[in-house]
């Protein structure tokens, strides 16, 4: 690998989901990752497909890209990933962070998961902060970014950086920190790590929601742009400031609709819990009754 060496990278955007996943290739050798690939859910049916994962994997069959990682930023909680159909279908292997045990501890009781490890088993690789590994010849380098969760990760390869949901395009913002585990207080100290990065550093989003005055959807900015314009931290913004902000905001956030069937999911590596004694595989809503 020479320092020069770049990234190919492609995104699909799912608009039901405001979702980015990115198929990243190392051009010199074809090997690729699919980063946050999503499982097409409808949770008033019930059904599910497969029509983004194949659309990835149809992408990387045509430019002639051998698929070795599936690479999750964190286990997400607005879509259900498709992690274990592309596994099924190029023998990928599933990375996650290590953190995804306090993760899978954390929603385990509440949804009486006694399949679900709590050690992390149900992925292929955990990836610790620092850690380096190639995608062909691309090195990547691993950043543990928690806040939003306490198991986010970002994938840093040459100039690219995979943000997962730590912060948003600049006029949008930062991501929420409020689920179990997360803290306004540790996702500041998460995107100040990624915005002391070079400027011309490329940022990739895992979700764009087009805020307001804009038309269309985008997913990539500089840390110069970043540190420039981002609403929430723009350069100047204190730690304290931060965390007043987002805890306000975060207090009139209505839950993701995906929430409930996303989590007990992804904590599986994208796999359905196992069926029931009718063959049957069921996803858990826990009621909880106001007094």
């Amino acid at each position: 690998m020479t320092s020069q060496a770049k990234p190919v990278i492609r995104a699909f955007f799912d608009e039901p989901t405001n979702t980015v996943s990115y198929l990243v290739a190392d051009p010199a050798t074809k090997k690729a990752a699919i980063v946050d690939p999503v499982l097409d859910y409808d949770h008033r049916s019930g059904k599910a497909s497969m029509k983004s994962a194949q659309g990835l994997l149809a992408a990387a069959q045509e430019a002639g890209y051998t698929i070795e990682w599936v690479l999750e930023t964190h286990a997400h909680a607005d879509h259900l990933s498709a992690a274990p159909y592309v596994k099924l279908k190029t023998g990928a292997k599933v990375g996650i962070g290590e953190h995804i045990r306090e993760v899978q501890k954390i929603f385990r009781p509440i949804f009486d998961a006694a399949d679900v490890s709590g050690d992390g088993t149900e992925f292929d690789h955990l990836f610790r902060d620092g850690e380096r590994f190639r995608i062909g010849e691309l090195e990547v380098e691993v950043m543990h970014v928690p806040g939003h969760t306490p198991a986010d990760i970002a994938y840093k390869i040459a100039d690219a950086v995979f943000v997962g949901d730590t912060m948003f395009m600049p006029d949008y913002g930062t991501a929420r920190a409020d689920f179990p585990g997360g803290s306004a207080q540790s996702l500041y100290r998460s995107i100040k790590k990624i915005l002391g990065l070079p400027p011309e550093t490329r940022l990739f989003m895992c979700h764009d929601y087009k805020a307001p005055g804009r038309s269309d959807y985008a997913w990539e900015a500089t840390v110069g742009e970043q540190v420039a314009n981002n609403v929430h931290l723009k350069d100047g913004v204190t730690e304290e400031q931060f965390v007043a902000m987002r805890e306000a905001r975060d207090a009139t956030l209505a839950a993701p609709t995906l929430l409930l069937p996303s989590i007990q999911v992804n904590i599986r590596a994208g796999n359905l819990p196992p069926p029931d004694a009718n063959g049957v595989r069921y996803l858990k809503v826990p009621v909880k009754i106001a007094a």
